[in-house]
């Protein structure tokens, strides 16, 4: 059997959201890729290197991607995600949303 691959986008704010949509979506059938969450560095340590990095290991997780899911909590999508969302449509993936646009 071949799962489908989704890569969960939105802001890291919303990390509970994102713990719930990745455990829903992987007991429903599908291998869910998500950002990196760190517990150990705050967000204002990372440095614009590797702020490029990970958007760019985000964006190689989307070109695995049969699909990505926009984690838009109170219709929140913030640069970042919207760059992933563009991304994602230039390379024709599915594209779903939390909540509804």
């Amino acid at each position: 059997m071949k799962y489908n691959i989704i890569t969960l986008c939105g802001s890291i704010k919303f990390k509970d959201e994102f713990l719930r949509v990745q455990e829903r979506l992987t007991l429903k059938g599908n291998i869910v890729l998500t950002p990196n969450f760190f517990s150990t560095i705050k967000k204002e340590d990372i440095t614009p290197e590797m702020k490029k990095m990970l958007d760019e290991m985000h964006k190689q997780k989307i070109d695995m991607s049969d699909e990505i899911y926009v984690i838009n909590v109170g219709g929140y999508i913030g640069e970042s995600t919207k760059s992933e969302i563009d991304y994602a449509q230039a390379k024709g993936k599915k594209i779903s949303y939390l909540e509804s646009i």
